[in-house]
């Protein structure tokens, strides 16, 4: 399996939720219908330059696009782009956390101003608080046919963007089990699992609340495309109770992953994605779907309010949806490709390393394995202040 630099774009691109902060609060007021948070329909779209001016300005996570082996300067996809459309591609590296992004442009868009933007991409349960803020634009479908044809119906229609009118995935994965088969001498199949008195002391979960709820809702049986506020207390007092008992080694950010390399830890909440990575190195350590389900998450694209170029944004869009397009990306990021039908490009590559991505579920999640995944319902401005309160203090942030 072909290296890439992911474990670098984890550690930069999942960070801790922020501790109750301005941008939470801000979450919060704006749900409660603050004048000056909230956008009106008729006020997001500004005039848009595309059809004269052949260019776009885009927003990104560090290392989250594919780049030449040679000139790490170089973006091959985004290049044929350039070349095939006449476009000009403004990629900027620079959103590191969801929440100290959100501060950074919240300003602008509360205030109906231009954000220096015209795409960006962020987390879902992000996402939801741009949507509900009336902060990004709808899509025009009819300019992205790749978009419509070949999405993943899996990431179709969450619960806060029904239909996708505002968001479309960049990648996805799944958050599930990690586990070192050799060292802990068995499988894990389950949630439950990691309460086993062999692992005492050498479990850790996500630290970031919605990084972590999902799946711990799901082992409790838990449907969480509509999940509530007993299910998320529920799961709130297993975890006290396990901390209480010295189960729990410590809460991390993707620094869990070392954890796991170094034997410290048996068995942790995990991101597909990363584990790729880890098993080129260690065919040992297994990542598991448990029994109950598993959480699939996007980090999609949208364009903000008053985007001076968003029909070149959306033109974009689609391009990174056509079958080679993706297959090309997912090669290289080896996150789950949200575009299905870029399995059947890669599996026909004569590099039998490229083609053997292919079959990699982590990838492109099997038939078996896409019954268990669930795109958990997200948390509201009105529940976030109290959740977050309750579950930092759980975790110690």
């Amino acid at each position: 399996m072909p290296q890439t630099p992911s474990r670098s774009r984890a550690v930069s691109r999942r960070s801790l939720l922020r501790a109750l902060g301005g941008t939470a609060a801000l979450g919060g007021l704006a749900g409660c219908g603050v004048p000056a948070a909230y956008v009106r329909p008729g006020d997001r779209a500004g005039a848009d330059l595309s059809a004269d001016d052949k260019r776009l300005t885009w927003a990104n996570w560090p290392l989250y696009i594919d780049t030449d082996d040679e000139d790490p300067d170089r973006r091959p996809t985004l290049d044929a782009f350039r070349k095939s459309t006449g476009i000009a591609v403004d990629y900027v590296e620079e959103i590191n956390d969801n929440d100290e992004f959100f501060g950074k442009v919240s300003p602008a868009l509360m205030n109906h101003q231009q954000t220096g933007r015209d795409l960006i991409v962020i987390s879902d349960w992000m996402c939801a608080r741009f949507v509900r803020l009336g902060w990004v634009q709808e899509m025009d479908r009819a300019a992205q046919p790749h978009v419509t044809e070949y999405l993943d119906p899996l990431l179709r229609s969450p619960a806060f963007d029904p239909g996708r009118a505002c968001t479309v995935p960049w990648q996805s994965g799944i958050t599930g089990i990690a586990y070192d088969r050799r060292k802990l001498g068995r499988e894990i199949r389950s949630v439950s699992e990691l309460w086993a008195d062999d692992l005492k002391g050498r479990v850790t979960l996500l630290s970031g609340l919605d990084e972590a709820f999902a799946l711990l809702m799901q082992g409790n049986g838990v449907d969480v495309t509509k999940w509530t506020a007993d299910d998320f207390h529920q799961v709130c007092d297993e975890v006290e109770k396990q901390v209480g008992r010295g189960q729990i080694r410590r809460f991390t950010g993707n620094d869990y992953t070392k954890d796991l390399v170094s034997g410290d830890v048996l068995a942790c909440q995990a991101y597909s994605g990363d584990v790729i990575q880890l098993q080129a190195d260690n065919p040992d350590i297994r990542f598991v779907v448990p029994e109950e389900g598993a959480e699939l998450w996007a980090e999609s694209l949208m364009i903000p309010n008053l985007a001076r170029h968003k029909a070149n944004a959306e033109k974009l869009i689609d391009y990174y949806y056509r079958p080679e397009v993706a297959a090309e990306l997912a090669a290289w990021v080896n996150y789950v490709c949200p575009v299905p039908a870029a399995q059947a490009v890669l599996a026909d590559s004569d590099d039998e390393e490229t083609a053997a991505l292919a079959e990699n579920p982590l990838i492109f999640p099997d038939a078996d394995m896409r019954k268990h995944l669930a795109i958990a319902r997200d948390i509201t401005s009105t529940e976030r202040l109290e959740f977050a309160k309750r579950w930092n203090a759980i975790a110690g942030l």
